[in-house]
């Protein structure tokens, strides 16, 4: 598993990730990038799961991002209900957190597409413990900015989460 994180705060947006890859009980990685720039650098993406999985949703993400214009929600959807309905990507098992400067969405197998209401997302064992603690950064009037939190919060998570690392991988947008 792994950690994504995805925090809006300050007028900018960050993403960022760990980079442990495990198979079971083992770590097989340390530095993996689970990290994408997208649309020349307009998009970012990140992934949880299968490897092999997520690439393929990756470039089936990217395929209909183009198609959408750049219109990241639109291209969500798309995938989504592709995802859900076709044979061979319904086995895939994945989420992936897609973010530009209007829309931050997870994007799930069973057609899930969804947008949190304060602009802090997160996928994967470590997730919820990086989420929980960008909330409170940004809540409580921090002066960081997204990056900042992304990096504090990935590192709280990796305190916690035995499947999530301190090899940090953080993309910003503007």
């Amino acid at each position: 598993m792994t950690t994504i994180l995805a925090v809006r705060h300050g007028g900018s947006l960050a993403l960022g990730g760990d980079g442990q890859v495990t198979h079971g009980a083992t770590v097989l990685k340390h530095d993996a990038l689970k990290i994408r720039k997208l649309a020349d650098g307009k998009v970012l993406a990140g992934f949880a799961g299968g490897t092999a999985d997520a690439m393929a949703l990756l470039e089936k993400f990217e395929a209909m991002l183009k198609k959408s214009q750049g219109q990241v929600a639109k291209a969500a959807v798309d995938l989504a209900k592709e995802w859900r309905t076709d044979k061979y990507l319904r086995r895939l098992e994945s989420l992936l957190l897609v973010a530009d400067l209007k829309h931050t969405l997870m994007v799930s197998g069973t057609g899930d597409v969804i947008e949190p209401d304060d602009g802090v997302a997160g996928i994967g064992s470590g997730g919820p413990f990086a989420v929980a603690a960008a909330r409170a950064l940004v809540r409580h009037g921090t002066q960081m900015s997204a990056k900042e939190v992304v990096t504090e919060s990935l590192k709280i998570a990796g305190e916690i989460c035995i499947y999530t690392n301190d090899r940090l991988h953080v993309e910003a947008l503007p």
